[in-house]
């Protein structure tokens, strides 16, 4: 059983492309559409009450993320780990470890730039741009290279992950392990 918390967040989540068209717009000598603006607020809001609804909780990997403390306490605490699981939801599918979501093939999935925002909302701190191509070759998030050279490429889903989201109640969905 998952010990169940808040669900987590980041108060810089969703602020990173206002941010730099807001930057644009000054350096053009432009005014920012309040369009865009307002559209930027609306996905902000739509965002943050994604969960209020409890069916939108039902087989969500994110919601499940979001709100389990031994596997937010994990990110937190190790960046590198951060950065696998991040790895972990490019381009990979899953699917929940039990009967019908399995025969149902009930998938669940993310953008990598929306993984990188559900690492950035595990912190409870920065925003989708702070994992987005952390795995790739070259490139490095920290000074410490002993945590770097533990980052993996996007879409490899380490044994230690799979285990923990196998402890999380999920299963990565190819053959090996799917009836």
């Amino acid at each position: 059983m998952n010990k169940l918390c808040k669900i987590s967040s980041s108060p810089e989540r969703n602020t990173f492309q206002k941010r730099k068209y807001i930057e644009r717009c000054e350096k053009e000598g432009k005014e920012p559409s309040q369009d865009f603006l307002d559209q930027f607020l609306k996905d902000d809001l739509k965002h943050k009450s994604k969960f209020d609804n409890p069916e939108s909780r039902v087989n969500n990997l994110e919601y499940d993320l979001l709100t389990t403390e031994w596997i937010l306490e994990k990110v937190r605490n190790d960046e590198a780990y951060a950065q696998n699981l991040y790895a972990s939801m490019c381009n990979t599918d899953f699917v929940k470890n039990d009967l019908w979501p399995i025969l149902k093939q009930e998938k669940w999935s993310c953008t990598w730039r929306y993984a990188g925002g559900i690492i950035a909302d595990m912190l409870g701190k920065g925003d989708y741009i702070d994992w987005y191509c952390s795995g790739i070759p070259g490139h490095k998030k920290s000074h410490d290279d002993s945590i770097t050279e533990r980052f993996v490429g996007e879409g490899c889903v380490t044994d230690e992950i799979r285990d923990d989201l196998l402890k999380l109640g999920w299963v990565v969905n190819d053959d090996d392990n799917l009836v």
